[in-house]
């Protein structure tokens, strides 16, 4: 049986932005999630599954645009997609991102006895590498202004000698039962915030929050090929959870400084050569800077301004594998200036020659110019 188009899954046409995928799969969510299918519903359960993994494909600018190049088969497990289907390890990124404002639970975790143990929050660091860096890697030594856990207290939020105690509104459950008619909600306890504890004796160091305002200092290495934009995670090295709850993650987002000759486009670089008139008119060689050197390019003869001549293999290996980029280079006719009175009378000279008899020849985009006026002026005249 073929299997069916993840557009058609979320109901989306090819050309859709993530913010109208991402809009698709929720409201699919919202329908067919277990928690709101209680019951055994086999149906709703598969709809669920098959929307997760639309979007786990879909919402990944890489997964996607293999998924579009090769169908399933680009995504497939078995010909090396490296993401996971529902309960293979990336499901629960999607869960915890998607779900996190539709159902509560941002922030939170199940803890022992069904309480809610807060989570710390992630922190986002901007780090501002050079052209160089990016392509080649680097590791960095970052400095990050953050809660850490408390370590008299040990992220207790207790004084030493003491513990927390099981709260008495919640049994240490963290939560409290509402019951209205039929209905019946569960919401935070008001007493303990959702914590299931109780602080009689807090601890001096941290007034009972079990976390301190610090600064930490990380190791970061960078993998070489990183862009404008690309993250990098480091589990558990966010903001430590008030009272013992699981610390956040620390994405590093690389920004990519201006470069003085190369300008990236994904895996290729552009750089802009000016040539003189005559090497433009004559042809001849020079020499091109590239990340691993300079090389020799070739200038044929006749070339115009503007043209563009690739280097091939002489860009950015991604960093997610494949193959690597190349240069462009883009060659400029500069204008002399500075000129002496015997370069002028040289240059009057060879404006003469031109005019004298091969001057359409020699000039065909200035004489097809002054063609196509002619024959606009003539226009306006009748």
């Amino acid at each position: 049986m073929a299997e069916q188009d993840f557009y058609e899954v979320l109901g989306v046409s090819r050309s859709a932005s993530d913010a109208e995928i991402k809009k698709a799969y929720r409201r699919l969510a919202m329908k067919y999630h277990p928690d709101r299918n209680q019951g055994g519903d086999k149906a709703s359960e598969e709809k669920f599954k098959k929307a997760t993994m639309a979007y786990e494909v879909l919402s990944d600018e890489s997964k996607r645009r293999a998924y579009d190049q090769y169908g399933h088969a680009g995504v497939d497990p078995s010909h090396g997609f490296g993401g996971g289907h529902p309960g293979q390890g990336g499901f629960g990124d999607i869960f915890e991102n998607i779900f996190s404002d539709i159902f509560g639970q941002g922030g939170q975790s199940q803890g022992r006895g069904g309480r809610r143990q807060s989570r710390g929050a992630d922190l986002r660091y901007g780090l501002q590498l050079s052209l160089e860096e990016a392509v080649f890697g680097k590791e960095v030594t970052l400095t990050i202004p953050t809660y850490i856990s408390c370590k008299p207290c040990a992220g207790s939020g207790a004084n030493k000698g003491s513990k927390p105690a099981t709260c008495t509104t919640c049994q240490g459950h963290g939560q409290v039962r509402m019951q209205q008619g039929f209905f019946a909600v569960s919401q935070t306890c008001p007493t303990c915030r959702g914590s299931g504890q109780m602080i009689s004796d807090p601890c001096r160091s941290c007034q009972g929050q079990g976390r301190v305002r610090d600064e930490k200092k990380l190791n970061v290495k960078i993998p070489a090929g990183v862009d404008e934009g690309d993250r990098v995670r480091l589990t558990g090295e966010g903001e430590a959870a008030p009272l013992g709850g699981s610390p956040g993650d620390l994405f590093v987002e690389v920004n990519l400084k201006p470069h003085a000759i190369f300008e990236r486009q994904e895996n290729n670089l552009y750089c802009e050569v000016p040539i003189s008139m005559a090497m433009a008119t004559l042809g001849g060689e020079i020499e091109v800077p590239t990340l691993q050197g300079q090389v020799k390019l070739k200038i044929p003869t006749e070339t115009q301004t503007n043209r563009l001549f690739k280097l091939s293999g002489k860009g950015i290996k991604p960093v997610r594998g494949g193959s690597t980029g190349d240069l462009l280079c883009r060659v400029t006719v500069e204008t002399p200036v500075n000129l002496t009175r015997e370069q002028k009378e040289l240059l009057q000279q060879f404006q003469e020659s031109l005019e004298g008899g091969n001057g359409k020849k020699s000039m065909p985009k200035e004489s097809n110019w002054g063609a196509k006026v002619k024959s606009f002026l003539e226009g306006l005249k009748t």
